[in-house]
């Protein structure tokens, strides 16, 4: 007796076979047979899903396989999820499904199938648009009793995922067919694709469901990081003797760029490519023009200008105003800069094992996104926006190794083998004792690896790139040098005059302790000279100056001449 599924996979099929006989039969007389729909054909088994390339990271997420909405919601009473289809597109975004069985009679809560994305490359410019392929696969098949050039019909909400399509040169607009394949883009300006005739929502990352946008800076699920907003206002004047002037000037990469200009002079944007080629461009008429491989938005009113791109910006662009009248014209211009130096995550390195079941980690350089060069990561370090990232680990050489009796059990190796680590030695002494500026001390920082014997050995620096690798340069004894300080003067040793006084010198570490190794040529002095802006006066005699004996001489002499000479009265 053979199993249910086999018997409703043998029953869907041949009522497929015999519909595909009716419809042939019915259309003898044309050329070829009308397919009504583009449908995912049901391929492999009910088996349990294997793994696949997973990320080992410490909170696990495999967005390789990240599923619509709700279909995981009520697993009781289901059997295992079967192996993933092919993919319905080999590139450009495609869709893969995976079926399982209700084990419950019929009566599971959920979905029996489930989608993930694939092959998301971008598919060559010479392959073309998807939707307009399947249009053009009609192109030999009679409508009507006549054959048409079939192209795609502009976006319509109602029918993203309807393969619609207009007679080209003509009004005529046919549903060749009431769903596109799956992986088919619902609209051009979007990832959301369709499946089984849903229109689904497709993140930047090209996920599933996982809501994933854009930043400012063009980063899928960025945190606008990795440029600048830069906006302003310029009122440039110029003048028949003065006729141009410069405005802006936007670097290459730039995004969202808009310049809105009130008064007569007219926008001029020249272009400078990276391989130094110059152009010119005056616009003068409304439209869309190409300048520098970017679309730019031209309009024009009264007395107003505006020109928008989304970019990012192909050259460097140089915006200036011409003369055209003697009124002034203001702009104001708004757009978001990108860091020149950013991170840039690598490849992986090369697994650790050949065999067995090993793992295998990326990095990430700093790199000038003007020039593609690899910088010194102190260039990146300088923006304090820039995050590096950091590093995936994750399996490989997952194949058996040679007489093996089975693959070796790849467990996160912090259960299993430790992961390899930076090691670092002692640091040295510090090339100065002080300095406001500091010196510097080193120490040496290698990646090692416990074998399972537990010796160590040292190992390529890129297996330990999973943590930040310790600083091998650091600062020291930044603080000043001991120096001399001197305490208050005392009081002058006289109260009148000239006289010294005395101060007290010591020397002060950082900490103000008292320390020694002052440069002793450079102490202050201790003393000096003072002055007491007093006048001093000596003490008052209690015998009067006429009783001293000089005095009291000459008064004698004086007395006993007068005394002789002179006349009876």
């Amino acid at each position: 007796m053979k199993p249910l599924l086999v018997l409703l996979w043998e029953t869907g099929l041949a009522l497929s076979l015999l519909y595909s006989t009716a419809q042939c039969g019915a259309t003898q007389t044309q050329d070829a047979v009308f397919l009504p729909e583009f449908a995912l054909s049901p391929q492999g088994s009910f088996l349990e899903d294997t793994t696949e390339d997973q990320f080992l990271t410490y909170r696990y997420d495999d967005q390789a396989s990240r599923m619509t909405g709700s279909d995981e919601h009520g697993d009781s009473g289901w059997d295992a999820w079967g192996t993933w289809s092919d993919c319905s597109r080999t590139c450009g975004g495609g869709a893969s499904y995976s079926l399982r069985r209700c084990l419950n009679g019929g009566n599971c809560e959920g979905k029996n199938i489930r989608y993930r994305t694939c092959s998301n490359m971008d598919c060559p410019v010479e392959s073309g648009d998807f939707r307009a392929q399947q249009c053009s696969a009609h192109n030999d098949i009679r409508y009507q009793g006549m054959v048409y050039e079939w192209i795609p019909v502009p976006y319509e909400p109602s029918a993203a995922c309807a393969l619609r399509c207009q007679a080209r040169g003509r009004s005529l607009t046919v549903e060749l067919a009431p769903k596109v394949l799956d992986g088919t883009r619902c609209r051009a300006d979007a990832l959301d694709m369709c499946i089984s005739g849903v229109c689904q929502e497709v993140g930047c990352d090209r996920q599933l469901g996982s809501g994933a946008r854009e930043d400012n800076c063009g980063v899928c699920a960025g945190a606008g990081s990795t440029c600048r907003l830069v906006r302003g206002q310029a009122l440039p004047h110029v003048s028949p003797e003065e006729p141009v002037k410069t405005v802006l000037e936007v670097p290459l990469g730039s995004r969202s760029l808009r310049v809105s200009s009130k008064g007569p002079d007219v926008i001029v944007i020249e272009t400078q490519s990276l391989q130094g080629r110059k152009e010119e461009h005056s616009l003068v008429s409304p439209g869309s023009y190409l300048i520098g491989n970017t679309t730019v938005d031209y309009q024009k009113g009264t007395d107003r200008q505006t020109l928008r791109t989304q970019g990012p910006l192909g050259a460097d662009y140089i915006i200036k105003v011409k003369y055209a009248a003697p009124r002034d014209t203001m702009v104001q211009f708004l757009f978001y800069q990108p860091i020149r130096y950013q991170w840039r995550e690598t490849d992986f390195f090369p697994c650790s094992v050949t065999c067995g079941g090993g793992y295998q980690l990326n990095s990430a350089e700093c790199t000038d996104i003007r020039s593609s060069q690899v910088l010194p990561e102190h260039h990146c370090n300088s923006y304090p926006e820039n995050t590096k990232p950091t590093p995936k680990l994750k399996e490989c050489n997952m194949d058996l190794c040679p007489e093996s009796d089975g693959f070796i059990e790849v467990m996160p190796y912090d259960h299993f083998q430790p992961l390899p680590r930076w090691e670092q030695g002692p640091w040295t002494e510090c090339s100065v004792s002080c300095g406001e500026s500091g010196g510097l001390q080193e120490r040496s920082v290698v990646c090692v690896e416990d074998d399972a014997h537990g010796h160590i050995t040292q190992v390529e620096e890129w297996k330990c790139t999973h943590s930040p690798r310790p600083i091998t340069q650091q600062s020291c004894n930044s603080f000043t040098c001991p120096q001399w300080v001197a305490m208050e003067w005392s009081q002058c040793t006289v109260t009148c005059g000239r006289g010294l006084r005395y101060r007290v010198v010591l020397c002060i570490d950082h900490r103000g302790q008292h320390t020694g190794g002052c440069n002793t040529s450079l102490k202050p002095h201790i003393k000096e000279d003072c002055l007491v802006p007093v006048a001093c006066h000596k003490p008052r005699e209690s015998v009067p100056v006429e009783a001293k004996l000089p005095w009291l001489k000459q008064a004698q002499e004086l007395e006993e001449q007068r005394t002789a000479t002179e006349e009876p009265t």
